[in-house]
């Protein structure tokens, strides 16, 4: 199981640079569009992204899940894209339709080709395709493998997935609930990338067009029911659960807190990235989460019954809300919504921390500090990534170690020897062990330069 994890989580991670190009091709989209500038070559390139999804998490994931994410599994996932779909579509004898499915099993088998045999050695008649360029052939053969096996197994597979997206999209209230609540209780383990990238890019389709968030901006007028309940809870919900925290601190350390309070309160709302404001009560007050957890499904349901839909690119804060109002269905509804939300976290957060007595930021004797930033200041990035190599036990019980938006993803040798209470020193809101070797360490957004100073100094 630990061993699951670990590819789930590393999984998880790959997710993340496929996704990365999201929010500006959703830019490029929104701002050529007719009803905005009317810039014909601006609309075609944000298009050209969302049509090409399949080709994007093929290469994204392969280079994610790649050791030293390396190009050339870039190339083998590319090549394993190309391989199984016109493979699958000439054995079957029709054309298919895997949609980001297809690229996202292409990724995964490219990189794991890479991690297994970028070091291989030929005989020297044959050395010139040894080692890394082995991958993107090996890649090929297996690829041919797979779309032998799915000319057997996809036609019913894909009548299960499309009978799946259709009571997730048709159980309308129900399948939003669920999937609300479950998007945010699997952020402790990281494994909520994986449910997203099924409903936002898989389930459904629309003219061509799968998953909830391709379909919205592919005009799809009953696409965004897995995207608009996120609004009032990151624009306006966890703003207000980081008032309540700072009115509910002692009075003493308000001071202290609030810069810290007010900057991941402005990041959710602005961008809607909620992990650094999330981490600050998931583990102190893990009630507070579980009814975060659940006002975030009641959310997505209130969303749904007044008929809202509204997309993003990246995230559900005020940048997308902004650029997707147009093409949005009751956006200014939102706004009401989000303001019954805003109070209802803020009563809620401060009703249950008097109640329980929860240690949430500032109401215990200590409170965290910046040491962070304040060692980037003095010593510079590379000394906080040393700071924390140490911190770890050393470079030699470090195994492996990546970055997603907000987290340290660690793999260790010998995790008791490590220490919470050090990591936070540093400037760490929250500290995640999921199994004996498995670590996350939740440091903000500079979390990838953080890991790229690691990976050099080690």
């Amino acid at each position: 199981m630990n061993n699951l994890f670990t590819k789930l989580q590393k999984l998880g991670k790959a997710f993340m640079l496929p996704i990365a190009v999201l929010p500006v091709a959703s830019l490029f989209l929104r701002l050529g569009a007719p009803d905005l500038l009317d810039i014909p070559f601006i609309f075609s390139i944000g298009e050209a992204i969302f049509s090409n999804l399949p080709m994007i998490f093929a290469i994204g994931i392969a280079i994610g899940l790649a050791k030293n994410n390396h190009g050339a599994a870039g190339l083998a996932g590319a090549i394993s894209y190309y391989v199984l779909t016109f493979g699958l579509d000439s054995l079957i004898g029709e054309k298919t339709d895997m949609g980001a499915l297809a690229g996202i099993i292409s990724g995964i088998l490219a990189g794991n080709c890479y991690n297994r045999f970028h070091g291989t050695k030929l005989p020297a008649w044959l050395g010139f395709f040894g080692g890394k360029r082995f991958v993107p052939i090996v890649s090929s053969f297996i690829s041919m493998l797979v779309a032998l096996v799915f000319s057997l197994i996809w036609p019913p597979v894909q009548e299960v997935i499309s009978n799946t997206g259709e009571w997730i999209v048709n159980s309308g209230e129900t399948g939003a609930f669920v999937y609300g609540t479950l998007n945010r209780l699997l952020i402790p383990t990281g494994l909520h990338h994986i449910l997203n990238n099924l409903v936002w890019f898989v389930f459904g389709d629309f003219q061509g067009a799968t998953g909830d968030l391709s379909r919205f901006f592919a005009g799809d007028p009953n696409a965004g029911l897995f995207m608009t309940g996120f609004f009032p809870i990151m624009m306006f919900g966890l703003p207000a659960a980081a008032l309540a925290m700072y009115t509910t601190a002692k009075q003493v350390n308000k001071k202290a807190i609030s810069g810290a309070l007010f900057s991941v309160a402005f990041t959710a709302f602005l961008t809607g990235i909620t992990e650094p404001l999330e981490f600050l009560f998931m583990f102190l007050a893990p009630v507070l989460y579980i009814g975060h957890a659940l006002l975030t499904g009641i959310a997505m349901v209130v969303c749904a019954m007044l008929g809202m839909k509204l997309g993003f690119g990246f995230s559900a804060g005020f940048l997308d809300y902004f650029l997707n109002f147009n093409i949005a269905t009751n956006p200014l509804l939102l706004i009401v919504v989000g303001g019954i939300t805003f109070v209802v976290y803020y009563f809620f957060f401060v009703v249950i921390i008097k109640k329980f007595n929860l240690p949430t930021p500032g109401r215990l004797d200590e409170v965290g500090n910046d040491a962070g930033s304040s060692i980037i200041k003095e010593k510079g990035l590379e000394g906080l990534a040393a700071e924390y190599i140490v911190a770890l036990g050393g470079s030699d019980n470090i195994e492996e170690i990546d970055a997603c938006i907000t987290r340290l993803r660690l793999t260790i040798k010998d995790a008791s020897i490590i220490h919470d209470e050090d990591l936070k020193n540093l400037g760490a809101s929250g500290v995640i062990r999921p199994t004996k070797k498995n670590m996350q360490i939740v440091v903000g957004t500079q979390a990838e330069l953080i890991v790229d100073e690691m990976k050099r100094i080690i």
